[in-house]
């Protein structure tokens, strides 16, 4: 205990040389939080964005539908099954899609489209479709009119109040054909959805397909994103192997391999940030070690064993380290959580960019506890083995070469 002591009293005995090195780890672990918050959000933001394009985070199909994804692969709307999966905490909305392709014309025009037949308020829920629109109105539970992507609203020539006439094969080969008012345009960032959606209430769908009661999946959207393979895993064992679920990371392998190679390339923007945090802290103890170097020479010249000074100085380090990473922790919780409600804007041409494909411009934090906490361990372990330094340098200690000035 009496070493604590007299290693805090020393700390203050020089208060410019103590702050200089407590404001060098301070504002260590306040830039390393920063970087790993801004990491995890900008990633986050990212998986938000290609969720609410149109996946949801998991989908449930009858089994062999991802491999052959036609209506005959569909399967009985069932209140049980989604009860059951609602029952599992983390899911937060189900809702059900019944998905087929057919052609849209309007007079001499035609295009293949994908018909998707959607509960509209609960599909708002998951992908916010309704903040799409860029005219027109928003479907109802029972409509029987049509959303159109504003790709395919372009190549058809049609505009809210138009009449687009559907084409297509029904449920076990029965004929789908039917004419249907274009209530809405709808606007998406990626071009391949853009060129080629159409929405329609899930009756209206079913009817039109001759798939009354009948499904091709069901997209659940959760609350922490964390556990996703778990909720997938919990969702599939309850709902039995007549059913395949799968996450949004199967669904989109390529949009998973993206964020896996940036967030490598982030590591290595890292580790040269974590480069220069061990040069400013080094250079500190450092200066200090310059500045004591008499004071140590004499208190070796008169008897002080270099076990004990070694001592002082590893509490020293403990003690200076640890103050930095504590302020540094708290200070960075307020920044952190104001970027997070004001996120970094891009403007200009990259953010229109970013916007033409769905991409909301912006680089928002993490509020994850856990990043507060690995960043100041990393800083207090990078202090820590720096401290060996000076402990080095104690034990080469020749008190009068030490005290010659």
């Amino acid at each position: 205990m009496w070493i604590i002591k007299l290693a805090w009293k020393n700390l203050w005995r020089n208060r410019s040389r103590t702050l200089i090195t407590v404001a060098a780890i301070f504002f260590a672990v306040i830039l390393s939080t920063i970087a790993e918050s801004l990491k995890q959000g900008v990633f986050e933001n990212l998986v938000k964005n290609v969720v609410s394009f149109y996946t949801g985070y998991i989908q449930v199909h009858k089994s062999g539908y991802q491999d052959e994804q036609i209506l005959d692969n569909s399967f009985e709307q069932n209140p049980t099954i989604e009860a059951t999966i609602y029952r599992k905490s983390n899911i937060s909305t189900v809702t059900p899609r019944l998905e087929a392709f057919g052609l849209a014309s309007s007079e001499d025009l035609t295009k293949g489209c994908l018909i998707t037949g959607i509960s509209p308020e609960k599909e708002n829920k998951i992908t916010a479709l309704k903040s799409r629109l860029v005219s027109g109105h928003y479907l109802d539970n029972d409509d029987r009119s049509v959303l159109l992507a504003e790709g395919l609203a372009e190549r058809l020539k049609l505009g809210t109040g138009d009449t687009v006439i559907l084409i297509g094969q029904g449920y076990h080969g029965a004929t789908a054909a039917g004419k249907y008012p274009v209530k809405g345009i709808l606007k998406f960032g990626s071009p391949q959805l853009n060129d080629k959606v159409l929405y329609m209430s899930l009756p209206a769908t079913q009817e039109f397909f001759s798939a009354e009661g009948m499904v091709t999946s069901y997209i659940l959207s959760i609350r922490t994103e964390k556990e996703l393979n778990a909720s997938a895993e919990a969702v599939k064992k309850a709902i039995g192997k007549n059913y395949e679920v799968m996450t949004w990371e199967e669904l989109l392998p390529d949009i998973k391999q993206h964020i896996a190679a940036d967030s490598n390339n982030m590591k290595v923007v890292q580790g040269v940030l974590y480069l220069l945090i061990c040069f400013g802290i080094f250079s500190t103890m450092l200066m200090m070690m310059l500045e004591r170097k008499f004071e140590l020479g004499m208190l070796v010249a008169i008897g002080m064993k270099k076990s004990r000074l070694i001592l002082l100085f590893i509490a020293e380090s403990v003690l200076t380290v640890l103050t930095g990473c504590l302020t540094g922790i708290l200070a960075s919780v307020p920044l952190i959580f104001y970027l997070n409600k004001h996120p970094i804007r891009i403007g200009g041409d990259t953010a229109k960019a970013y916007e033409r494909f769905g991409f909301e411009a912006i680089f928002p934090t993490s509020t994850d506890s856990s990043i507060f906490v690995y960043q100041a361990l990393v800083v207090l372990l990078i202090g820590l083995g720096l401290s060996l330094y000076p402990i080095a340098k104690v034990m080469q200690l020749k008190p009068v070469t030490a005290m010659k000035k």
